[in-house]
């Protein structure tokens, strides 16, 4: 089994529709993937969750298969979404002066990818 923490910076809904998928797959494979939303996909986070959102299906499921781990403290924030990512009871994560850090994982032994 292999580790994957994948950190998404990209606030492009068709970057993000990749990250949920490749998700979705690495589970489906019997690897671990961990989905870290960083920078200017947190300003995604309250439209995932209306269901005429095209990604809402696949956020869902990303959701109910605990993959998303967290979001940005300092990010969601600048992005006005910190409350929303709250409200939907995401963990946020703020290890490293108000954002999640890459070395944590990465002694937990996860593969970091970028998108």
């Amino acid at each position: 089994m292999k580790k994957f923490a994948l950190f998404v910076f990209n606030g492009d809904p068709m970057c993000f529709i990749h990250v949920l998928l490749n998700a979705l797959d690495m589970k489906a494979k019997g690897n671990e993937a961990k989905i870290i939303i960083e920078g200017a996909s947190a300003k995604l986070i309250p439209e995932l969750v209306k269901t005429g959102n095209p990604l809402n299906g696949l956020w869902e499921k990303n959701l109910e298969a605990g993959l998303v781990e967290g979001v940005c403290k300092a990010c969601s924030s600048k992005m006005g979404t910190l409350e929303a990512a709250k409200e939907q009871g995401l963990t946020i994560l703020d290890d490293m002066s108000g954002h999640p850090g890459m070395a944590a994982y990465m002694e937990k032994g996860y593969e970091i990818i970028t998108f």
